[in-house]
């Protein structure tokens, strides 16, 4: 394809209207995508991880008591002049770069909980008829460059459509969707197929889509029919087995960190790791490991 024809990905869909059942009672009053990694929320890091891949709108796809989203990426002028007052500029820094520009950022809600698919299709007229990216907060993906960043960069040389995909062991197929690998150039691999969750011996690989996608807008025509799929929800997995062959489909597999904070012991493991990398935390951190003689 030629890159003249390919055209620039401005937006992203964050969707967080899921309920957070597992970090119940936590999440009862605080929605899990807020809940911290060291000192951040997880969904700055899926939206920081956008900025860095020059993302210019930022589409969060909503739900009851999300609320707190939308306060978090905004204005806080009373804890603002207060930070100035004391003369806390760390403090105040780390505050004002989490914002996105005034304007580059919407909301929609999913009003009904009826799967991945059906959020991304909440967002089709904050997108337009143009490709976008999507980005599952709850995967929190540490790489230099990022991962969405590296997907930009496979996109501009094959346009179409482009997922992050990682290895997962045989017994694990049946959480993910997972790919039927083509041709490959190193880490871009020609997707001729996918499949949501399938048992292991019916899996075509053991590559899955880790929650990062790079789409066409053509995917809202699929998503439209609002068929049922596994765990009779709107699959996008299945809107998009669709697409192959009708456009150029690729997978880029991601070599950093992933962290499933979705998952307890992940979201335990992101913060071990994510405090290990720091230098304001990791020497304390050492030595309460070392203590609990891990």
């Amino acid at each position: 394809m030629s890159s003249k024809s390919i055209r620039p990905v401005r937006k992203a869909v964050f969707p967080v209207a899921g309920m957070g059942t597992r970090f119940l009672p936590a999440t009862k009053a605080v929605p899990k995508e807020m809940l911290p990694v060291v000192d951040k929320p997880v969904i700055q890091y899926a939206v920081e991880e956008a900025k860095a891949a020059g993302i210019e709108q930022f589409i969060f796809v909503t739900g009851r008591g999300k609320h707190i989203i939308e306060d978090h990426f905004d204005h806080a002028y009373e804890l603002e002049a207060l930070l100035g007052s004391k003369k806390k500029e760390a403090e105040l820094h780390s505050l004002l770069e989490a914002l996105p520009p005034s304007g580059s950022v919407s909301f929609t809600r999913q009003q009904n909980p009826l799967g991945l698919g059906h959020a991304v299709w909440c967002a089709r007229h904050f997108v337009g008829d143009e490709p976008f990216a999507v980005l599952l907060p709850d995967e929190l993906l540490v790489d230099q460059p990022g991962c969405l960043e590296g997907m930009m960069t496979a996109y501009r040389e094959v346009g179409g459509c482009v997922v992050a995909v990682r290895e997962v062991p045989s017994e694990e197929t049946k959480r993910y969707g997972i790919i039927a690998p083509g041709s490959t150039r190193g880490d871009l691999i020609e997707v001729t197929g996918i499949v949501e969750k399938p048992a292991p011996a019916a899996a075509p690989s053991r590559l899955s889509v880790i929650g990062r996608y790079i789409l066409q807008p053509e995917v809202f025509v699929e998503l439209d029919r609002h068929e049922r799929g596994a765990g009779d929800e709107i699959q996008l997995t299945d809107a998009l087995a669709r697409l192959i062959g009708r456009a150029p489909f690729h997978g880029l597999r991601f070599r950093g960190q992933r962290y499933d904070c979705g998952d307890k012991v992940g979201f335990l493991q992101a913060n071990v790791a994510i405090g290990l990398s720091r230098p304001d935390t990791a020497g304390p951190l050492k030595e309460i490991l070392k203590q609990l003689k891990l």
